[in-house]
Order: C-alpha cells, then sequence, then structure tokens
C-alpha cells in the first residue's frame, strides 16, 4: 500500500511531554461502538465485559542511552561517542545506533560511563554497530542502570531524560529488561485500576515482548512493501496461552494491551493456524490492512506517529478510515499524542 495514505497532520502542541498524573486519568477515546465516546482510562472496567482477558506486555525498559568516548583507558579519547543498545546479542554483544557512526571503526575500543568499556565489533549496511562489551549478565545491567540514561523517543523534549522519566517511563507491569521503548499503552494502569479491573471480573495474563527502536521509527519507503522490520525477541508463556484459550472457549475477549503485545499475540496466531500457544522466538511481523486477525479482539493503544508502522496497524485493526476520524476526532478534542499521550480503544 502507499505509505502515504497513513500521513496526517499534527499540531507540535499536542505531543504529550509528560504523562497524565494519576496515571489512569488519561483520556480515553472509546471506538468501539459505531461512534466515538470521550472518556477516561479509569472508566475501562466499564467499558469492558467480566469475560474479557487483559494481556500486558511485561518487558522492563532499560537506560539504554549511554555517552562516552572512543580510545578506551589506555587509547587516545579523542572521539566523544553516543550508543543507543537496541538488541541484545548474547555474550555481552548489542545491536547499537552510535554515532559519529562514520568516525567509528571495527576494533575501535569505547569507554561509557558508569564503567562499561566496548569494543566495535561490526558496522552494518543499515548503519547500525555491533558493540561487545567486556560484561554481560547482572554486571552490565548494574553498570548501564548506573552509567546509561532513559532512551527517550527524540518527541519528548528532544529525546533528553531526567530523573522523573526513570519512573515515567516504565509501566506497572515491568518485570523483565530488554526494551529500549516502552509499551506506551500499559503506561495508564496504576494499582486502583488494577484493583477495580479484578473487582469486575476481568482477568489478566502477561507476554514479554522486547521493543526497539525501528518499531516506532516512520516508514520511509513510498510502499509498504519495500519496508523491512526490526526483529524483536518475545515469549507467550504457556498460562498465557491456556488463559487465552480458556477465554475463547468461555466466549469471553482478548484485550491487548498495547501494539507490542498485540504483534506478538498475532505472530503465534499466525504460526499456529490461529491457536495459541506457549512460543518463545523473534517476530518481524508487519501488519498493515489486509491482514487477517486471530488473537485479538479489542485493541487499547495510543496515538502514533504519521507514517509509522503502529498507525498501520491500527489501521488494519479498525479500518483506515475510521481511524482517520477518530484522530481527526482526537485533533479536534485536544487529545495528547504519543508515548506520554491519551489513548483509544479500539475493536476489529
Amino acid at each position: 500500500m502507499r505509505v502515504d495514505l497513513f500521513d496526517f497532520d499534527l499540531p507540535d502542541d499536542l505531543i504529550a511531554q509528560r504523562p497524565a498524573s494519576p496515571r489512569d486519568s488519561a483520556r480515553l477515546l472509546d471506538a468501539t461502538a459505531d461512534g466515538l465516546q470521550d472518556r477516561l482510562v479509569r472508566d475501562l472496567p466499564d467499558l469492558l465485559r467480566r469475560s474479557d482477558l487483559l494481556v500486558f506486555n511485561d518487558t522492563k525498559v532499560i537506560p539504554a542511552r549511554v555517552k562516552g568516548v572512543r580510545g578506551g583507558a589506555a587509547g587516545r579519547q579523542d572521539v566523544a561517542v553516543e550508543a543507543l543498545l537496541i538488541r541484545d546479542l548474547g555474550g555481552g554483544r548489542w545491536l547499537s545506533f552510535a554515532r559519529p557512526t562514520r568516525r567509528l571503526r571495527p576494533g575501535d575500543e569505547l569507554a561509557f560511563a558508569g564503567g562499561l568499556g566496548a569494543k566495535v565489533e561490526a558496522k552494518r549496511e543499515d548503519g547500525s554497530v555491533v558493540l561487545a562489551f567486556e560484561s554481560f549478565g547482572p554486571a552490565f545491567m548494574a553498570s548501564l542502570e548506573k552509567g546509561g540514561a532513559v532512551p527517550l523517543p527524540p518527541y519528548i523534549r528532544g529525546g533528553v531524560a531526567d530523573a522523573q522519566d526513570r519512573a515515567d517511563y516504565q509501566t506497572l507491569f515491568a518485570r523483565y529488561d530488554g526494551s529500549v521503548a516502552a509499551p506506551t499503552a500499559g503506561l495508564h494502569f496504576t494499582p486502583g485500576l488494577m484493583t477495580a479491573l479484578a473487582a469486575a471480573g476481568i482477568a489478566t495474563a502477561g507476554v514479554t515482548l522486547h521493543v526497539g527502536a525501528g518499531t516506532f521509527q516512520p516508514v520511509r519507503a513510498r510502499d509498504t512493501d519495500a519496508h523491512t522490520m526490526h526483529a524483536e525477541w518475545g515469549e507467550v508463556p504457556e498460562q498465557t496461552a491456556r488463559a487465552v484459550e480458556a477465554t475463547r472457549a468461555a466466549g469471553g475477549r482478548v484485550v491487548s494491551i498495547g501494539t507490542t503485545a498485540l504483534r506478538l499475540l498475532e505472530t503465534v496466531a499466525r504460526d499456529h493456524d490461529g491457536a495459541l500457544k506457549a512460543w518463545t522466538g523473534e517476530t518481524d511481523i508487519f501488519i498493515v490492512p489486509g491482514f487477517r486477525f486471530r488473537a485479538v479482539d479489542l485493541l487499547l493503544t495510543n496515538f502514533h506517529l504519521p507514517r509509522s508502522t503502529l498507525f498501520m496497524l491500527v489501521a488494519a485493526f479498525a479500518g483506515l478510515e475510521r481511524m482517520k476520524r477518530a484522530y481527526a476526532h482526537a485533533i479536534r478534542k485536544r487529545y495528547r499524542f504519543y508515548s506520554y499521550g491519551d489513548c483509544c480503544l479500539l475493536r476489529r
């Protein structure tokens, strides 16, 4: 499909720079019926059914933006370097975006804040580099927590995080280190809202998808067929697979909290003829209009960037024209957009 079909204009002052406080006071555009209703996130228990199952992404954002110098402790420290760690390749090796990329060569030693030492192992054609760190596992994460910064997207204060973002850019469900971007629909949930959902008889389950930077980048090709998605690692636990299947058998609905959980559930359903199974692996699924959804009935998601794979996904889920009307309504009503912004509830 033509990428320009997914374009729209958004006033800059609607891009949220901080989350709502409290989080469940964010606005929610209910698009599950024929019309559009303006609600709040804390209204969710009234919008769902007792038999519904909410599926959250329990990944944890790591402080993946690190700054340092080329040369290391024993060499010339002549170039300032900044790296964004994108994906754990195992054994201390990380696929990364680094700058200035053109001045880095395989074999260069880098010294980052927090005592992190690394070597440039390889440069790739897409502009990324593979960094081999001296440590991995708990020791690496401890150093990263000490020296790294939250990798905010550039539309939030130029991507410069502060101490408050350490808490703000993390969901209530964060358990497993690995994401460089938050599964933002989960940012709206509070302990009080979870208590209200449980009291309403609405069940919950978790999956893990470590979100990479590529998921949120605009598509620069003219046609969706020319776009390549980055692979991301995910896991559907046996308990969650059983919960999804039991919900379906009871006539309930599977409600994905965010596009990341949806992409993982639909990957597994696609690969198992519609069934949900325990699964671990990588997915590069790219969902555009025409995709056959098999796992998810409702989607709670934030408002996404124009020409992004995420706006294409919601257009595939709820219909392109319907999403254009919903976004036009949200702009008129001055909803807050993107990662720290408001959200919408969609049905397919």
